[in-house]
């Protein structure tokens, strides 16, 4: 029950969005749209923004639900931007309020999500530390959000099929080349050698 209020909550948040700006939605606004008390959104949120991440979040679990695969990382990533897409009122409305932030935390999560399970795979069998995985997953998530965020800010015009087939050429390949210079030993080599 507790996930179907919060979906209810969230759907009346966007709908409202249609009509009027973040700024200008009250906490009475959607649960008024959404036919419950005051009392039931403060159970599940601490306020509006609390809302908005949340409804960020669950888009993108959707989105990426079995997407976090070597093979599988352009749907995952195409599949992120057609959430975007699908919501782009909601996205365009958070994007251009004050919390700007809130999208591109939301970004970066999901984006981080995706590329270090593709790391992790890629990693297999080779001695490569944590931290270093880290470090190739947050390389691709900033160019990756980047990329994203340029979208949004263009107004979404730019057909997301190509921007990942442009990314999928561009990358081929690459993360498992950053591992193998990353793999123990060989780092260090590589550093002096720079």
């Amino acid at each position: 029950m507790s996930q179907t209020t919060k979906r209810a909550l969230a759907a009346s948040l966007k709908k409202l969005l249609l009509k009027k700006p973040l700024d200008k939605i009250t906490v009475i606004d959607i649960v008024e749209d959404c036919e419950v008390n005051r009392q039931t959104f403060y159970y599940h949120f601490k306020d509006i923004y609390d809302l908005i991440e949340w409804t960020c979040m669950d888009e993108a679990s959707k989105a990426l639900d079995g997407k976090k695969t070597y093979d599988t990382w352009q749907q995952g990533f195409l599949q992120i931007f057609e959430a975007v897409q699908e919501n782009k009122p909601f996205i365009l409305n958070v994007y251009h309020s004050v919390s700007r932030e809130q999208v591109e935390r939301y970004l970066y999560q999901v984006t981080y999500g995706l590329l270090i399970g593709v790391v992790e795979e890629q990693a297999t069998g080779r001695n490569v530390r944590e931290e270093d995985k880290k470090f190739i997953a947050d390389f691709y998530k900033y160019a990756f959000v980047g990329l994203m965020l340029e979208w949004i800010r263009g107004g979404m015009k730019q057909d997301p099929e190509q921007i990942v087939g442009r990314l999928a050429v561009l990358i081929h390949g690459d993360i498992a080349r950053a591992l193998e210079k990353f793999q123990t030993g060989k780092t260090r080599q590589n550093i002096s050698n720079v």
